[in-house]
């Protein structure tokens, strides 16, 4: 009964200090009326004072102005929804008194102009009922005092049902308004639509760098290596058969050398192959392809990749940007162990490369840019954890369908 008791107890003053947080927050939300309004009249008047110049000058401050008030609410609804609201502001280029015509092509720009409006009306009202719920009794007490015993009577009687409502609707209400300013500061379709055809296009030059630069790549290898074997091969055989009548030592000798030259040719060329795509990823899949990938190095690593076979490129992307993730723990972490999972779900891969290092890698360095640049080209993402001290995770998705 006691235990019963005190687990009762705890959840109410964990509500009740929620309710008061969001009383503030909304507290903050009501005050906001102000800035909004005025901010929301300014920048009616920027239109008609426009076509006399007045307008652009004063667009100025006030477009700047609501963009950092909108930028507090984007920040305090989503730490109450648990998620980010992004800003998706068209880039203003030129100098700065023609970026008001941009501005006007902006649609984000018009959004906050809808949030001004809103937060002047409708988003005072909401925010404002839990304030007045909460203080109303405060209130009441102050007057009571001052008044006869029956009003006494007649608002202590008042102040229980108010405390009662402010209980109930304070966290829908709070909850409300943020899911109100997500909808109007948060979703905009078409810029989001017109964001990831950038990144597309940006990852579809990129890829085709990396393409071009692999083919020179390969090109020179070809060249230094199994090429001028097989040259030197040639030469070899050539010469051993004008020797074969005259001097068959010499011949012999000429024949084996040609031999051993061959063999490091195929050699030279298994290891073109192999940074194309790996024998071993062909033979035995992602999951099988990363643990001989672990077992080379120099630390224990763990490996759990649960995934079916996927298209050969995806396959391929997600091995090197593993195998370039464990180089690096293995050359930069110091870390005593290290550990792959790999799991399969709602149409994406999910990899995830940790290690028990020192932390403090850099998701803009050479390396692991290289391996975004790689996911990019499949629409996918790469995510580094990794504090100073460690430990350090480097989660990766890419969106694919099994073969």
């Amino acid at each position: 009964m006691t235990d019963w008791a005190a687990m009762d107890a705890t959840v109410t003053v964990d509500g009740l200090r929620e309710r008061a947080r969001l009383t503030l927050l909304s507290a903050g939300y009501a005050v906001s009326f102000v800035p909004s309004l005025a901010l929301a009249i300014l920048t009616l008047l920027c239109i008609p004072l426009g076509l006399v110049g007045v307008g652009f000058v004063l667009a100025l401050a006030v477009v700047p102005a609501t963009a950092a008030l909108t930028s507090a609410h984007r920040q305090a609804s989503g730490r109450v929804l648990g998620e980010t609201i992004p800003a998706r502001y068209a880039p203003a280029h030129g100098l700065a008194l023609i970026r008001p015509a941009s501005w006007l092509r902006d649609q984000a720009r018009w959004r906050d102009f809808a949030f001004l409006c809103f937060s002047a009306t409708g988003g005072f009202v909401m925010s404002l009922v839990p304030v007045a719920l909460v203080t109303a009794p405060a209130t009441w007490l102050i007057l009571a005092l001052t008044a006869g015993e029956w009003v006494w009577l007649l608002l202590l009687l008042l102040s229980g049902p108010m405390l009662l409502a402010w209980w109930f609707v304070t966290v829908p209400l709070v909850t409300a308004r943020a899911r109100a300013e997500r909808a109007i500061l948060g979703h905009d379709r078409v810029a989001e639509l017109e964001e990831r055809v950038g990144r597309v296009e940006e990852s579809r030059a990129e890829t085709l760098d990396h393409n071009a630069a692999e083919v020179r790549r390969i090109e020179r290898d070809l060249h230094d290596g199994a090429q001028a074997r097989i040259a030197s091969v040639g030469m070899s055989v050539g010469l051993a058969e004008k020797l074969l009548q005259t001097d068959p030592d010499a011949a012999a000798a000429l024949l084996r050398e040609a031999r051993e030259t061959t063999l490091d040719a195929l050699d030279d060329l298994r290891s073109v192959v192999r940074g194309i795509h790996p024998p071993v990823l062909a033979d035995r899949g992602l999951a099988g392809a990363i643990e001989a990938l672990a077992l080379a190095l120099p630390m224990p690593v763990a490996v759990a990749v649960d995934a079916p076979r996927l298209p050969a490129p995806v396959e391929s992307a997600a091995y090197f940007a593993v195998a370039e993730c464990l180089a690096n723990t293995a050359k930069h972490a110091a870390a005593a162990r290290a550990w792959v999972t790999g799991t399969y779900g709602d149409g994406r891969l999910v990899l995830v490369v940790g290690d028990d290092g020192r932390g403090g890698a850099d998701a803009t360095g050479s390396g692991l840019a290289g391996v975004a640049r790689r996911l990019d080209a499949f629409d996918g993402s790469l995510v580094v954890d990794s504090p100073a001290g460690g430990p350090t995770t480097v989660r990766m998705e890419v969106p694919c369908r099994p073969e």
